[in-house]
């Protein structure tokens, strides 16, 4: 009996030991595979190829922690199409998306036809990466577009999607209003005690003044002058920064996203 549970315990260890390390092979390869992932596609040309590949294991890493594939898509556009309809057709076509085929993505769309760049947003990429937060991206990298340093522009977005992906947006509003809330009542109630703790003040104006001989004795108006003055009211024709400003849609395919477009 003791020999033959002996030889189980063997048999036992033997087949972890043939097993994990299969599985360790497999989960090896599956996140060799995923760091493989394109997530670059510069037809335009801009990158040299150690660019681009660092580039792309750097879109790889950071998408992998929000759940989203992070895309750069450069063009010439010979055809003249518009940004925004690029950026719609690439998404329907090679269907990308770090949880399936045509699912979480922001894609970052670069028209040197058109000096035009459009960052777009789907499905978790919709919902944490809004219209506003696409601004605000597009309007930081635009001057390192514009100035031809694309390097930098590009890793300058990767970062900003995986910082604003972090939280949906109003999270930090709330946590931070919360907060003011909070301290607020705190002091409130500080103050309460401490208003309360220091007793009844009894002496006022009325304890030493008499009323018999206290009054108005004098009063007097005396106008002087009307002065008026005019300010040009300056109006705010700003569209979200440089050359553009805030705008999704729907493709082709029907799938929504957020988006922002302007020029560099």
């Amino acid at each position: 009996m003791k020999k033959k549970a002996i030889l189980t315990t063997f048999l036992l260890f033997a087949f972890i030991l043939v097993i994990v390390p299969l599985d360790l092979a497999g989960a090896a390869e599956s996140s060799s595979i995923a760091a493989d992932k394109q997530l670059i596609y510069d037809e335009a040309g801009l990158l040299t190829q150690a660019q681009a590949d660092r580039l792309n294991t750097m879109a790889n890493e950071y998408g992998a922690e929000r759940n989203t594939d992070i895309i750069i898509y450069t063009t010439l556009n010979e055809e003249g199409i518009d940004v925004e309809i690029l950026t719609e057709d690439f998404y329907d076509e090679h269907a990308p998306g770090y949880d399936r085929p045509h699912g979480n993505a922001v894609i970052l769309t670069l028209d040197m036809n058109n000096t035009e760049v459009y960052i777009a947003g789907f499905y978790k990429g919709l919902d944490y990466l809004n219209d506003s937060r696409l601004d605000q991206i597009r309007n930081k990298i635009s001057p390192d577009l514009s100035y031809g340093n694309y390097e930098l522009a590009f890793e300058n977005y990767i970062l900003t999607v995986y910082e604003f992906m972090e939280h949906r947006p109003g999270v930090l509003f709330n946590i931070w209003f919360q907060l003011a809330v909070s301290l607020g009542i705190g002091a409130l109630v500080v103050g309460i005690m401490a208003y309360r703790s220091g007793g009844r003040i009894t002496v006022n104006r009325q304890t030493y003044e008499d009323a018999s001989t206290s009054g108005i004795l004098d009063r007097q108006d005396r106008y002087l002058r009307t002065t008026v003055t005019k300010r040009k009211i300056e109006r705010n024709n700003n569209n979200g920064g440089p050359g553009g400003g805030g705008g999704g849609g729907i493709s082709k395919g029907g799938h929504s996203h957020s988006g922002s477009r302007g020029s560099f």
